[in-house]
């Protein structure tokens, strides 16, 4: 069985010649290839860290399990989808609503094993079906609302959790962060969040320094005296050993909230392949269904001993873009790197401490662009949101799982936020188009022109478009 760890030397293994690309199944010198995975371990650095320290998980851990996911997503692709699986950001609005329900970090990942469960299975229904199954079940409306209600659903999170701990600062890291995402061009854009979460520290140092203790609240606790950078436990961190690992719980009330993200699961593995196949020139359609389930699998192993879920990452899809080396040993090296980060409890300890106002500063940043890549979605496709048929159910989806409206059926089941706003979009659109009469189904815009167009006017001359 072919695994796709055999590369062939792509020229003299040094610098590719201009306009060449270095091929999935060729690599460069090994040194190179090492320095490319070192490369690609910092590019996922800023999301896949901040990721389980947001959802209350070990940063160690969560490390150690992206390089074995890394590993095992690879070897299920036999080296033809060359990605990275980092800690999944998809699922950071989910830990908060079951923490926040009194449940604790075994129920969370209890309740994302069972997702990782049902994406495996999805996988397995595409390898058979074929893509088009994904399409059917979940268009592109039903994918970009999903992806918008989880996204912003985090916003409370960020303006009640972590900004009020060190409003200056946040604003600060916000700052510096978008700078760094607009103004710096290739590789340095690609870590923006990485650089945005230096700056904080080096912040929050000064600023301790500077004005000694903050009065502020601890993660939504009453306020207290505390420092913002507080880094007591890394000095009595151990240089090396194994993180923390604990078994999962199931709990019904924890999965049905869980569940939904499955949807941006399948989205963003399906962009994935879709830009790798356009990068590398090869249609990767056919490994669709087999990088979904190896995703699923992986992430079914990471939280089976108590790690985040993982996904691929489009940061290192830039960072592919950016050099034109698509080698998978360089992942390879990515993922050794990971493991060794991951068996350094001390380095754990120094993720953990991010300040809170750090975390305020990018998370205002970072969950609004989970929610926009809804958007994106609804671009990308066309989708006509002019179209009631596509309007309605989208609009009613995502008011309920950003607004967190709830249904309770006893005292101790109640579907609310995403999980609510889910089913209501799926459900809705599926409905809807059952009974909608056909000229919504199809063709041109059914509303009245005047609602799309600027001041009811059309394009024309000195008349943008709206």
């Amino acid at each position: 069985m072919k695994l796709g760890v055999r590369w062939t030397l792509h020229g003299d293994g040094r610098t590719p010649a201009p306009g060449a690309v270095v091929r999935p199944d060729e690599r460069l010198s090994w040194p190179r290839t090492a320095g490319l995975g070192a490369q690609h371990v910092v590019a996922m650095f800023g999301a896949s860290f901040v990721a389980p320290v947001l959802m209350g998980l070990d940063p160690n851990l969560a490390i150690m399990m992206s390089g074995v996911a890394t590993i095992l997503f690879l070897l299920a692709t036999c080296g033809q989808v060359p990605s990275y699986l980092g800690c999944s950001l998809s699922f950071v609005g989910v830990a908060a609503t079951i923490r926040a329900s009194g449940g604790d970090s075994a129920t969370v990942t209890g309740a994302v094993f069972v997702v990782a469960v049902a994406l495996f299975l999805s996988g397995l229904v595409v390898r058979h079906f074929g893509a088009r199954i994904i399409h059917a079940a979940m268009p592109p409306v039903v994918t970009g609302a999903v992806v918008m209600l989880i996204g912003f659903n985090l916003a409370p999170v960020s303006a009640k959790t972590y900004w009020p701990q060190d409003q200056w600062t946040a604003l600060l890291v916000m700052v510096v962060t978008a700078v760094a995402v607009v103004c710096l061009r290739g590789f340095w854009s690609r870590i923006a969040i990485f650089l945005g979460l230096l700056f904080g520290y080096a912040v929050s140092w000064l600023f301790d320094r500077i004005f000694g203790r903050i009065h502020s609240p601890v993660g939504g606790a009453e306020s207290v005296d505390h420092w913002r950078l507080d880094l007591s436990l890394v000095g009595d961190a151990d240089w090396v050993g194994l993180p923390d690992f604990h078994g999962p719980s199931f709990e019904w009330s924890a999965i049905l909230v869980a569940l939904p993200v499955v949807i941006a699961l399948i989205a963003e593995n399906a962009g994935h392949v879709k830009a790798v196949g356009e990068m590398t020139g090869d249609s990767l359609d056919g490994k669709l269904g087999t990088a979904i389930a190896a995703d699923g699998a992986a992430s079914m192993l990471s939280t089976a001993v108590g790690g985040p879920p993982n996904t691929t990452y489009s940061e290192n899809i830039g960072v592919m873009a950016a050099t034109r080396v698509y080698s998978t040993a360089a992942y390879w090296a990515a993922a050794g790197f990971a493991l060794l980060f991951g068996l350094c409890p001390k380095f754990g300890a120094v993720v953990a401490a991010i300040p809170g106002g750090v975390l305020g500063g990018i998370t205002v940043i970072l969950y609004g662009m989970i929610g926009l890549l809804g958007a994106q979605i609804w671009i990308n496709a066309g989708v006509d949101l002019r179209n009631p048929l596509n309007l309605v159910p989208a609009a009613a989806g995502i008011i309920i799982g950003v607004g967190g409206v709830g249904l309770r059926f006893t005292d101790s089941f109640e579907l609310s936020g995403i999980a609510l706003g889910t089913l209501v979009v799926i459900v809705g659109h599926h409905v809807l188009r059952a009974f909608a009469p056909t000229h919504l189904k199809g063709g041109g815009p059914p509303l009245d022109s005047g609602t799309s167009a600027y001041e009811g006017g059309g394009e024309g001359p000195g008349r943008p478009p709206f």
